[in-house]
This record gives C-alpha cells, sequence and structure tokens, in this order.
C-alpha cells in the first residue's frame, strides 16, 4: 500500500510524463524520463512539499532513481537522527 509520500511524489513526476506505463520501483532515471534540470526539480519539489532539506551527502542517484527510493529518503530524513547517535 502507498502512503501519502509515495502518492504526492508519484503526482509531481507523472504529469510530465504522459502516456508512459511505469511502477513506482521504476529507475526513472534509466527509462530517460529525467534530465538534469528535472532532477534539481525533483529535489526541489522534495525538499519543498516534505519541509526537509536533503543533506549534501544524501545528493546521489540512488536516493531519486524511483518514487520509492524518494519516499524511503524522506521518511529517512524526516525521522532526523537516531537516539543515542554518537557524533562524529
Amino acid at each position: 500500500m502507498q502512503d501519502h509520500i509515495d502518492t504526492q511524489i508519484r503526482a509531481f513526476i507523472e504529469p510530465r510524463f504522459p502516456g508512459r506505463g511505469w511502477s513506482d520501483d521504476d529507475d526513472i532515471f534509466a527509462l530517460g524520463f529525467v534530465d538534469s534540470m528535472f532532477a534539481m526539480e525533483v529535489v526541489m519539489f522534495v525538499e519543498r512539499t516534505f519541509a526537509v532539506t536533503v543533506p549534501n551527502d544524501e545528493l546521489h542517484m540512488d536516493n531519486f532513481r524511483s518514487v520509492h527510493s524518494m519516499a524511503a529518503l524522506v521518511r529517512r530524513i524526516s525521522a532526523g537522527p537516531k537516539t543515542g547517535a554518537v557524533p562524529a
């Protein structure tokens, strides 16, 4: 079952590629959906929509390949640092 994060991300991406079938696990880079400009739009959308800041060390393609990977990133960032973690 999808949660609201997945649904909102898909709703942002889907209109840009009408008539193309794809799933929330599909690699949108491999499908040719993403160019460098759209990649930046996706990062800005994620930050603005979910009120998070994507840290520089999380700005890699694996976190943005699919709806599910982006949703996992949002959940991870939103959860914040794990309690009991020792600062570096």
